[in-house]
């Protein structure tokens, strides 16, 4: 078993993970959408607001692995290996 992804969140999404900016999460698979399933099993509000019905990202939600956009990575298709760092932001809209 590898080790768990550390999920980065933003305050405004922290609040559907019970607060925590920080999660300890054990991926279903080596990609984005095994980590997706995963934390879907843990916290299925937060994770409905990273991916629509479909199971798509969500088109105003940046999601990040090492730092890399996952839309120029693979997308949900993007690996993630254990110890890798995930990091999920909403855009941020207005002018």
């Amino acid at each position: 078993m590898s080790a768990p992804v550390e999920v980065l969140l933003p305050g405004v999404l922290a609040d559907l993970a019970g607060g925590a900016r920080r999660l300890q999460v054990q991926p279903a698979a080596a990609t984005l959408a095994g980590l997706l399933d995963a934390l879907a099993a843990e916290h299925p509000v937060l994770e409905r607001r990273i991916r629509d019905e479909a199971g798509a990202l969500r088109r105003f939600v940046n999601v990040y692995v090492d730092g890399e956009d996952v839309r120029f990575a693979g997308g949900l298709a993007t690996a993630v290996p254990g110890g890798a760092q995930v990091q999920v932001l909403p855009s941020v809209a207005g002018g």
